[in-house]
């Protein structure tokens, strides 16, 4: 066991990686040999511990089961051909977590655990980063509350932890994509700018129901109207229509503010391409495709990258699109496929060196 910058390593004997394959690997479901833990106790964060991957122990009366106070984020890191290590755009993710742990009415987590930790834990597992196209280490740092009581409060007690998982491709093939009218993610005022958990508990049976149909996920629309699009799925979304790339507004907390949509926003308009922020409803999109000037759309997540759409439906009203033919989100993604993996240079400083 050793301790440097206030966090200690206790390294695992073996390595599970001897037994696993890394090409073609599912999304989510193998777990590197380490992990990072750290408590929140009488109002002070204890020194953060890397140790080998395990279960946790927990009681039935965790507040984390009962009222939902957890949050988390989703970061990846890549291996260029040199051998270097690199996550994308950490300290977005790390702004992005405290701003949920706010809304959640849970503690702050302190940079020198949520960087240094992340960088030393990946630091250590870096092998088991996969280095193929389309591949990456997730990294999933989440906050959970640890009071064991029953009642309604914030707790005074939380569990911060950081998992790796070496993941492919989260979606493999175009999207189909429902536009729902009844059931809806977020409204103004509430948690929908957060990245709690609970967002995506309450979004499983609505989804569950466009499966159903045929279709992959839903487009949420505004709680109000049903008529204003929010989120696709569990991604943010674009349309292009023309020359112009829009993409809903942040305004009313509706939606979470991705780390991969800034970085396409940022990308469309070096290609030249206006990009509006704003409100768009459903008949301004269907109206585009009547007139032949919606070209491509899209979703953008960490998980997902980019997604490309090849159904968009509104009740009986159906948009096919040819995917293959798909320019502009293509040289997005390729962009910033090559920014993230080293072959383009990488000037917005994206980067963060292991």
């Amino acid at each position: 066991m050793t301790t440097t910058a206030g966090i200690t390593v206790s390294k695992a004997e073996t390595s599970k990686l001897n037994s696993l394959e890394l090409e073609n690997i599912p999304f989510g479901k193998y777990f590197s040999d380490h992990m990072l833990e750290a408590d929140y106790e009488n109002g002070e964060w204890k020194v953060a511990e890397i140790k080998p991957y395990q279960p946790l122990l927990v009681s039935p009366s965790n507040a984390a089961w009962h009222y939902g106070q957890s949050i988390f984020e989703g970061i990846k890191a890549f291996k260029h051909e040199n051998g270097d290590a690199f996550i994308f755009r950490p300290h977005d993710n790390f702004k992005r977590f405290n701003i949920s742990a706010e809304r959640m009415q849970m503690p702050h987590v302190p940079e020198e655990i949520f960087m240094e930790g992340m960088r030393k834990l990946i630091e250590l597992d870096k092998s088991w980063i996969p280095q193929r196209k389309d591949h990456s280490l997730y990294i999933r740092p989440f906050m959970i509350a640890t009071d064991e009581v029953i009642g309604v409060r914030p707790s005074e007690n939380y569990k911060f932890m950081i998992i790796l998982s070496p993941a492919g491709p989260y979606y493999n093939t175009p999207i189909k994509i429902y536009v729902e009218e009844q059931y809806v993610r977020a409204v103004p005022g509430g948690v929908g700018y957060a990245k709690a958990s609970g967002n995506y508990a309450g979004a499983m049976y609505p989804t569950a129901q466009a499966r159903a149909k045929g279709y992959d996920q839903v487009l949420w629309t505004d709680a109000i109207e049903h008529k204003y699009l929010q989120e696709f799925g569990v991604m943010n979304g674009f349309v292009i229509i023309g020359n112009t790339a829009i993409t809903p507004d942040l305004k009313e907390g509706t939606i979470l503010a991705g780390v991969t949509r800034d970085s396409v926003m940022q990308l469309l308009k070096d290609m030249g391409l206006t990009v509006e922020e704003r409100p768009i409803s459903i008949d301004e999109v269907i109206e585009a495709h009547k007139a032949g000037t919606l070209k491509e759309v899209f979703g953008t997540g960490t998980a997902a990258t980019i997604s490309y759409v090849k159904e968009l439906r509104y009740k009986d009203y159906q948009m096919f699109f040819d995917t293959e033919n798909y320019t502009i989100s293509t040289e997005v993604k390729r962009r910033l496929t090559d920014i993230r993996e080293g072959k383009e240079a990488d000037v917005y400083e994206w980067l963060y060196k292991i």
